[in-house]
């Protein structure tokens, strides 16, 4: 067989969401209707437009949220622990359930051939990491950086950074599971997650690898990663008609009414391996890696365009997949809430879907996970073919015209195909298409 005669499987899945910590939970969730989506506890909200949002609220760093482990891992996360900030946290679970779903650590692969790539936003650092060190520094009330080197540095703990670099998820993970292949880390905001199964399962086919752990993990939910989504971005008003009284009803893709994106967290994680590894090991295979699409779209003047970004990432992954645009199963859209960005994602989708093709989004349900979204969001569409039958779009109660696209319904088929689609606020739009077998 030669190297581009390889197929990529998905053989493993995990995931920390605000619709739950497991395949199980997030299938149920969506097919019920019920949201993630309510009153903040971790942040104080006081001063913020919104005061609701997608919390894992399951996940409390606990190690019993990292799934099955034998003795030496128990040992070596709870060590590590002390070194992961939230973020990271979430995404060595996640990818810790997915090894374990994955039956990796009885496959007897050969550690040199399993690597590691993990997708993330940038990650903020905690104000209370300074908090000591500043206080050491004030006269009289203000702070006298002449005194950090000597009486405010010292109070910060030495190791404080790496519990906020962004390529530790990955470096965690390959660390605990003695992964010796190829390992890497990508900080694309919400295009991460496509990027890195796309990214991933090139190295396999390439021959690089026969395992990789594909994961993202993100947040918009801390304090100052808050406040600079609260300054860049639309966020949906706490006293908006919509949201007023249910925050359930704040996240509105597509819908007339829709006034901003809704704040939220998580991580996803696939593990992804040769078709011929997966079948000699009787691996469960939820599905192939057959495209995707890499795009990043701006204007003369500086501005983003998404919807030109969309465009190119959907032609992409339909080329490299070889499929035609009829033969995509669904279409899981970014669907951020957020006017514009609705809008340019709604007519990248209607120029080249037929008016057939039915659209989805989980973000209706959680709210934007920042780099963890898309990850999410694939292993919800790969629940819905496993179950052929799809999740509707939350509250899109009433198509804005400007968004001409068809809204999924409940428990219509979901095809043999779908494409997740994201993008940043930069116009950095991403795609991956995955079939069943």
């Amino acid at each position: 067989m030669s190297l581009s005669d390889r197929r990529v499987v998905v053989t493993g899945m995990g995931l920390i969401s605000p619709l739950g910590d497991s395949p199980t939970e997030l299938w149920s969730s969506l097919t019920n209707g019920r949201s993630g989506v309510k009153p903040l506890q971790s942040i104080p909200t006081e001063h913020f437009v919104s005061d609701f949002g997608g919390e894992c609220d399951q996940f409390t760093g606990d190690i019993s949220n990292f799934g099955p482990l034998d003795k030496q891992l128990t040992r070596s996360i709870k060590k590590g622990i002390r070194l992961m900030c939230r973020e990271i946290e979430l995404g060595v679970a996640a990818a810790q359930l997915a090894i374990h779903d994955a039956g990796l650590a009885t496959a007897g692969f050969d550690p040199a051939r399993i690597g590691t790539l993990f997708g993330s936003d940038y990650i903020i650092t905690q104000p209370a990491e300074y908090t000591a060190g500043v206080r050491a520094c004030l006269i009289d009330g203000k702070f006298d950086f002449s005194k950090w080197a000597e009486h405010g540095l010292t109070k910060v703990e030495p190791l404080w950074l790496l519990k906020y670099l962004p390529n530790m998820p990955a470096s965690h993970v390959a660390i605990y599971n003695d992964f010796r292949g190829p390992s890497n880390s990508i900080t694309v905001r919400e295009a991460s997650s496509n990027l890195s199964v796309a990214e991933a399962a090139t190295i396999i086919k390439r021959g690089s690898a026969d395992v990789m752990v594909a994961g993202s993990t993100g947040s918009r939910i801390q304090v100052l990663r808050t406040i600079h989504i609260v300054l860049q971005e639309l966020l949906a008003d706490r006293n908006s008609a919509a949201a007023a009284g249910d925050p359930a009803k704040a996240c509105r893709p597509f819908d007339i009414d829709r006034n901003g994106m809704v704040l939220g967290e998580g991580a996803g994680v696939l593990v992804l391996e040769t078709l011929e590894s997966a079948e000699k090991r009787g691996a469960k295979i939820w599905g192939e890696v057959i495209g995707h699409g890499s795009s990043a779209v701006r204007g003369t003047d500086g501005s983003a365009d998404c919807q030109t970004a969309l465009l190119n990432v959907i032609h992409g992954a339909l080329e490299t997949s070889g499929l035609k645009s009829s033969e995509i199963g669904h279409v899981h859209a970014h669907g951020l809430s957020s006017p514009k960005t609705d809008r340019e994602e709604g007519a990248a989708i209607a120029a080249v879907f037929n008016a057939d093709t039915p659209v989805t989004a989980a973000k209706s349900y959680m709210g934007n996970l920042g780099g963890g979204s898309g990850m999410v969001e694939m292993i919800a569409s790969i629940l819905a073919m496993e179950d052929d039958r799809l999740f509707p779009i939350l509250n899109c109660d009433s198509l804005d015209p400007e968004c001409p696209i068809r809204p999924a319904t409940a428990g219509e088929t979901a095809g043999s195909s779908f494409i997740n689609l994201n993008v940043t606020p930069q116009a950095q739009a991403s795609s991956v298409v995955i079939r069943k077998l």
